[in-house]
């Protein structure tokens, strides 16, 4: 399994958080709050989780209470990356009531997104484990949160393919399409890219990856192959080449798909399809 990262960055935390604190606030802020409790209240808290899971976002929801009232004390229990029992306490709060009632919901839910994904990958890495693959996220995030949401696969366990359009070279169906064939899109492809961009073709057919190997690409998408055809492609390859297998892939299935030889496995599912983690806030 990859290492868990290091905390994003405030300047790439700042734009986000603040946007879902904005969000929540509205125009007027916290009525509730304001109308129920006395400015000088002091509170303690902990997040807690109420099922199984592995925790992520720690660093934006911190780094929401930071921007609500950085003078309320958190201290973390459990770092992004720990895997969590129901019951377990993530982290602690204290300080002024009103502060952290405002931070509540933002906080949360923010970690139980990302919690989410981080749990859904570390499920998939899990039942690779005995394998030599690797679990990998796609584009496929919430917009604006793409940052956020790779980190979490990484907290899971996983590893994340391009960030974006401009990180490397992924020359898929419809570019092959409309430059007319395997062999085009690469040749264009690598005169242009320079030495230091990585270069991705995808192919659907064994006779694509005959077709492609000649020209060096970095890396091949196998896409929608099933495990014997993905295991001809291990063969064919022949190591030359770093090999991903891509759609089809399920809890059921992705066993069978890493026990061919492929050297990652990209999953769509963990960043669209990962159901909240349940954590909640309480007093103590």
């Amino acid at each position: 399994m990859t290492p868990v990262p290091p905390p994003l960055p405030d300047i790439i935390l700042d734009p986000i958080v603040r946007l879902a604190l904005a969000e929540d606030l509205g125009r007027a802020g916290d009525l509730t709050t304001d109308a129920t409790i006395a400015p000088d209240t002091q509170l303690k808290v902990v997040i807690a989780a109420r099922q199984t899971g592995v925790i992520a976002g720690l660093d934006a929801a911190a780094y929401a209470l930071k921007l609500i009232d950085p003078s309320v004390k958190l201290t973390v229990e459990k770092p992004d990356g720990s895997i969590l029992a129901k019951g377990d306490v993530v982290a602690r709060l204290e300080g002024s009531a009103r502060s952290i009632l405002i931070a509540e919901r933002t906080m949360l839910n923010f970690l139980g997104r990302l919690s989410a994904v981080a749990t859904m990958t570390r499920t998939f890495a899990d039942k690779i484990a005995h394998t030599n693959a690797t679990i990998v996220c796609t584009r496929k995030t919430t917009p604006g949160h793409r940052a956020l949401e790779k980190r979490a696969v990484r907290c899971g366990g996983g590893a994340a393919h391009r960030y974006g359009l401009d990180d490397a070279v992924l020359i898929k169906d419809n570019h092959i399409a409309a430059c007319g064939s395997v062999s085009t899109a690469l040749e264009r492809a690598k005169a242009y890219a320079g030495h230091l961009r990585m270069i991705e073709v995808e192919v659907d057919s064994l006779d694509q990856l005959k077709e492609a190997l000649p020209h060096g690409p970095h890396a091949v998408l196998l896409d929608n192959m099933s495990p014997d055809t993905l295991r001809e492609a291990v063969a064919i390859a022949g190591g030359k080449v770093v090999l991903e297998a891509s759609g089809g892939v399920n809890l059921d299935t992705v066993a069978a798909i890493a026990e061919t030889g492929v050297d990652f496995i990209s999953v769509g599912a963990l960043t669209h399809s990962a159901p909240n983690l349940d954590l909640g806030m309480d007093v103590v």
